[in-house]
């Protein structure tokens, strides 16, 4: 059996080139610069200098090893934790708080019960002090685009799971974000739905203007969806890579075992499992390593 001799990752077609010679030349959406934060534990920062720039309609995704603080970046982007050294600024406006220009999807269903799907989509569109038929009208266009049209009247209860979450994403949408954060959105879904989900996202995604940072723990998701990947160390959570996706659009599920597919993902484990590795080794205090030798 022959190995299969893949490409450097960083390798780029011509028209994958092209496309992020264009995505280069637009307005940048958001500025994470010097980011720093820590909790109060003896663990230090769980983030640290972290920083990059995303542009306007642009996917990026954010992975890394298990608690090197992915969720708390992108908490820390939506306005719900606070920063301790640094800045995020979203279209010239630097982040303080939560802000309708951007819009949070959770991996758990973070929906109503007590309400129906066209009530929880137009939550907050009433809570912009829309008037109730103005609000149902534009979320009966979200549910619609979702593909939910017919469970507008469903409660969660009589939701699969990827519905709840298309309901969750939808709600998300309505209220016409610049910038759409989801958290592992697709986590607690089987395989099978969890591709569906991926397809609807990235065809959301086309038909609208709208900027995505997406969290994700699983490489195939994170190089199937975006467009850059930025890939944080853990131990401090710091930026070991943001890799341009050297595959083609529009994205199908025949990519995933093309050679630049493979290429990439062998790159993020890579990195993943080297951030693992250095996180095992245990550190001796010097006094504790002479006082073994003596």
């Amino acid at each position: 059996m022959s190995l299969i001799t893949l490409p450097n990752y960083k390798e780029q077609s011509p028209d994958v080139k092209e496309r992020f010679d264009r995505l280069k030349k637009r307005s940048v959406k958001m500025t994470v610069n010097e980011l720093y934060k820590t909790f109060d534990t003896k663990k230090g920062p769980i983030l640290k200098n972290v920083s990059f720039s995303t542009y306007k309609r642009e996917f990026t995704s954010v992975i890394g090893p298990s608690g090197c603080g992915k969720s708390t970046l992108i908490r820390l982007v939506a306005g719900l934790e606070s920063i301790d050294s640094g800045s995020i600024n979203v279209s010239g406006t630097e982040v303080k708080k939560p802000g309708i220009e951007r819009g949070m999807v959770f991996q758990e269903y973070t929906l109503f019960p007590w309400l129906t799907v066209t009530e929880n989509v137009m939550y907050g569109l009433l809570r912009q002090n829309r008037s109730k038929a103005e609000a149902k009208k534009e979320a009966l266009k979200w549910i619609n685009l979702v593909g939910l049209d017919n469970y507008q009247d469903a409660y969660p209860s009589q939701l699969s799971g990827g519905m709840k979450q298309r309901v969750a994403i939808a709600r998300s949408l309505a209220t016409q974000p610049e910038m759409l954060l989801m958290d592992e959105p697709f986590g607690a879904l089987d395989a099978q739905t969890r591709a569906r989900m991926q397809a609807y996202l990235l065809q959301i995604w086309r038909n609208i203007d709208i900027s995505i940072m997406f969290v994700t723990h699983d490489l195939d998701e994170a190089v199937y969806l975006s467009d850059r990947i930025i890939v944080l160390k853990g131990n401090p959570g710091e930026i070991a890579e943001i890799i341009e996706v050297p595959i083609s659009r529009p994205r199908s599920p025949e990519q995933f075992l093309t050679p630049e597919f493979l290429a990439t993902k062998k790159r993020l484990e890579a990195l993943i499992h080297r951030n693992k590795e250095e996180e095992a080794v245990p550190v001796i205090p010097t006094t504790d390593l002479v006082n073994e030798i003596m």
